[in-house]
């Protein structure tokens, strides 16, 4: 089983879109046995807080529901409970190697460079911008589950 585990800011927007996307994704493909899949934050700003409602409706524009999830932090006990760390922008991943104490597994990746756009995910809590965010997460995903799986997800 491969665990995966998206990261952000605040674990309201960008994290939680790509951990509801790529469990759609996995679903679909009928993986979900190969994947435990969540998301948490480098802040503590929103813990507790579910997921912002504009990310929550372009969701669920998609057909994705979110219902349930909080907030939550990254420790550093996730960095040995997860494969994967996967962040967003490169500020989420200078603070994930701090959270973490390093990563000397290399376990720690941003979304958009397994895709031919490598870089950050669009912050839509700056932007406004939650199609962009979609777009960007939905393609880091697409492409993530491709390069785990070898296959190819339209």
């Amino acid at each position: 089983m491969t665990r995966i585990l998206f990261i952000c800011h605040g674990n309201i927007c960008r994290s939680p879109m790509a951990e509801f996307i790529l469990k759609d994704l996995v679903r679909k493909a009928g993986l979900e046995q190969d994947f435990f899949i969540e998301s948490a934050a480098t802040s503590t700003e929103e813990i507790g807080n579910p997921v912002y409602p504009p990310a929550r409706r372009k969701l669920k524009e998609h057909g994705i529901d979110c219902t349930g999830k909080t907030a939550r932090q990254l420790t550093s006990r996730d960095y040995g409970r997860f494969d994967l760390l996967i962040g967003m922008d490169k500020a989420n991943l200078r603070n994930m190697q701090r959270i973490c104490g390093g990563d000397p597994d290399e376990k720690m990746h941003l979304l958009m460079d397994f895709t031919s756009r490598p870089g950050d995910v669009a912050d839509p809590w700056y932007t406004g911008d939650f199609e962009q965010t979609w777009l960007d997460a939905e393609a880091g995903c697409r492409a993530l589950l491709q390069r785990l799986t070898g296959k190819i997800f339209t």
